[in-house]
């Protein structure tokens, strides 16, 4: 069989007219138009007076299309943008995205947080009347309906050169310290605070304005059942107590935080009779016998903590690379210990969710966290393009509309797509996002058209009809 010479009587030639490279920017905008987000913050961010003065609603709408598709500075942006202008007119150059950015100063952010968090409540309404409802969490086989899933955590940027607010990191890398909080039912970032390098991990201050900022993107969250999760940072008696003070007759609000072992909590593990031991859940609900779970709250007083907070432990078999991290006590009994902070006593709808077995589940399915961290690094963050800190900070912001966008799109075009409704950036630029396209003009309409033998174009088409039905808020 001949394996070479496929590439016989193949010319190249770059003179092609009417190709779009990366189509799914239609879907990416068209998702924007119809949530209401590009009209609403062209309302919030400052507008000019002359007769070229762009949209910068359009402008900061554009730039985040431009990062899903894979834009990692305003340079790329534009050039991927230009290539787009048969679509939606010529782009934005890099300096007036630049100025845009610029713009954004503590007053704006406050008016764009306050428009998100209005076409989010809007975009959530809709996305209860898809078939299937509101996607609510399942862990350990017991679906968490009604409960929005709240995590918290730190993650470090970076940098190659000094930039404001750059900074050595307590990993010894050199950078940003950004703390932000996820909704883990819709995978969307709900609040994000740019910080030093050297900022800490356990800051009361920072997570304090976190949370609330996150609090304030939850639709309806005054009367809502929430459930916040965070590592061992969040351990903080302010913290602990400010979440406790948050519930309310019409909001309950409960935790799961990690928490520092001490020696006081190393001498009431020794007291755990064997039999209080049992087995953990995986996530599907099936126990496994490599780690075990105990009630620790009646053997650990914490003066001066929350009223009814409860302490569960898990114990693992340490692995080669945490053996140089044990205690004397943990090298002793051959277990390496870890312990959680909770105010669950019972959650509502969800029978036998006091269980210390459960919990155990429902704290380390948490981890999911590192995936919303991962994915918006994919979508811009990886890098802060300026030496501003206050550009920087607008960029930060334009990612997170980014992961906004690529969630709703998702959520309201492809939830009867499997592969696609959870998928991450890597697998919608490859099957959606950077699927090319030709674009044609036809009795006064414009078409673009894609590859029959695609095997995604269905779910293009089908995700840009039902973006095209949603109704645009008022």
């Amino acid at each position: 069989m001949k394996v070479i010479g496929w590439d016989e009587r193949l010319s190249v030639k770059a003179d092609g007219k009417g190709m779009v490279g990366h189509a799914g920017a239609a879907l990416l905008r068209r998702c924007a138009d119809r949530t209401g987000l590009t009209g609403v913050l062209g309302k919030v961010l400052p507008r000019g007076t002359g007769s070229g003065w762009r949209d910068r609603g359009q402008v900061v709408v554009m730039l985040a299309v431009a990062v899903v598709l894979g834009a990692k500075c305003l340079l790329d942006a534009e050039a991927l943008l230009a290539h787009q202008s048969a679509l939606f007119g010529a782009p934005a150059s890099d300096s007036t995205m630049r100025r845009a950015l610029a713009a954004m100063d503590e007053k704006v952010l406050a008016k764009v947080a306050k428009a998100r968090a209005r076409i989010r409540r809007h975009v959530w309404d809709r996305v209860a009347l898809r078939p299937g409802g509101f996607p609510w969490l399942s862990v350990a086989s017991k679906r968490l309906a009604g409960w929005i899933v709240v995590d918290i955590d730190a993650t470090i940027i970076t940098s190659a050169s000094k930039k404001a607010g750059a900074a050595a990191t307590f990993k010894r890398t050199f950078g940003f310290h950004p703390l932000a909080a996820w909704c883990a039912n819709t995978q969307e970032c709900l609040a994000m605070l740019l910080r030093e390098g050297n900022a800490g991990a356990n800051t009361v201050a920072d997570h304090l304005r976190v949370l609330t900022d996150a609090l304030r993107q939850i639709p309806y969250s005054s009367a809502a059942k929430i459930l916040i999760r965070i590592g061992g940072a969040g351990a903080t008696h302010d913290l602990l107590d400010h979440l406790e003070a948050l519930n309310t007759k019409r909001r309950t609000v409960r935790y799961l935080v990690g928490w520092k072992m001490t020696d006081a909590d190393e001498q009431a593990i020794a007291l755990l009779p064997a039999k209080t031991w049992s087995q953990t859940l995986t996530q599907d609900g099936d126990a496994v016998n490599t780690a075990h779970v105990a009630e620790l709250t009646d053997l650990s007083t914490r003066p001066g903590w929350p009223d009814g907070m409860r302490l569960l432990v898990r114990r693992t078999r340490p692995s080669a690379r945490q053996l140089k991290k044990l205690t004397d006590f943990e090298k002793k009994t051959g277990w390496r210990y870890a312990i959680t902070a909770t105010n669950v006593r019972h959650m509502w709808g969800i029978a036998g969710s006091h269980q210390p077995q459960w919990l155990d589940a429902l704290a380390r399915a948490r981890a999911q966290v590192e995936d919303r961290v991962r994915c918006n690094k994919a979508m811009g963050l990886h890098n802060l393009p300026s030496q501003d800190w206050t550009v920087n900070r607008a960029w930060m912001l334009t990612c997170n509309l980014a992961a906004d966008l690529d969630a709703w799109t998702r959520l309201l075009g492809l939830h009867d797509h499997a592969d696609l409704a959870d998928a991450e950036p890597a697998t919608m630029r490859y099957r959606l996002y950077h699927l090319p396209a030709k674009l044609t003009r036809h009795a006064r309409r414009r078409w673009l058209t894609l590859s029959r033998t695609w095997p995604w174009h269905d779910a293009f088409t089908t995700c840009w009809q039902h973006l095209g039905k949603l109704p645009v808020p008022s």
